[in-house]
């Protein structure tokens, strides 16, 4: 009698795990944060709710994780590690590389319709407002931050600069135009962007 492989339980926990952050991310953005549950993430994913608390404690740790996730497949869709900003020596180039990524993930209907869903919710829920902020935007700023930070220290931006307030002169606007619908968001548009603010940091 041949006897059966026994079931590759790595295997099945991280599709698992794949197809509870599917079912996460799509009910966000179909009926929002507030009427999104545990429950409900579980009866779409197929399991059973039993094993999101076994991973996680609340449907935002679910939606911060799959955010994350998310973010991870879209640099290495794009051939970049993820949450890395690249130093070549060439600040310009590394910063367009990276907001070229983010535009093509703010257009991407998998990020965007629950993104949308959230930052709404962040507004009139200001402690999921802060979690998400905390969470997941400020590490990713922070990447900004030591990117312009190693560029000063090559003389490529001055000294008397604040990384922290610099950044946003190119990621604000983005979100802002993202947010608001107010134009449409392009590579040439953060390349734009990026042009803009180095003539402003860079030493004269």
């Amino acid at each position: 009698m041949v006897k059966k492989p026994a079931p590759d339980a790595a295997r099945r926990s991280e599709k698992s795990r794949r197809a509870i952050y599917a079912a996460a991310l799509a009910l966000v953005g179909e009926i929002g944060y507030p009427k999104t549950t545990v429950e409900g993430i579980a009866a779409r994913a197929g399991v059973g709710k039993q094993t999101i608390y076994r991973w996680w404690s609340s449907k935002a740790d679910v939606l911060l994780e799959a955010f994350l996730d998310l973010s991870t497949q879209a640099a290495q869709e794009a051939g970049q590690e993820p949450y890395v900003i690249p130093d070549t020596g060439d600040l310009a180039a590394d910063l367009k590389t990276v907001l070229r990524i983010t535009v093509d993930q703010l257009l991407d209907p998998r990020f965007d319709v629950p993104s949308r869903a959230l930052a709404a919710e962040g507004v009139v829920n200001e402690p999921l407002g802060r979690e998400f902020v905390t969470k997941l935007l400020e590490p990713q700023l922070q990447l900004y931050v030591d990117r312009l930070r190693a560029a000063q220290d090559a003389g490529a931006v001055r000294a008397d600069v604040d990384p922290r307030i610099a950044l946003e002169l190119f990621v604000s606007p983005l979100a802002q135009r993202w947010l608001q619908h107010t134009a449409p968001i392009t590579h040439a548009y953060t390349d734009t962007l990026v042009d803009y603010a180095l003539y402003g940091l860079i030493p004269r």
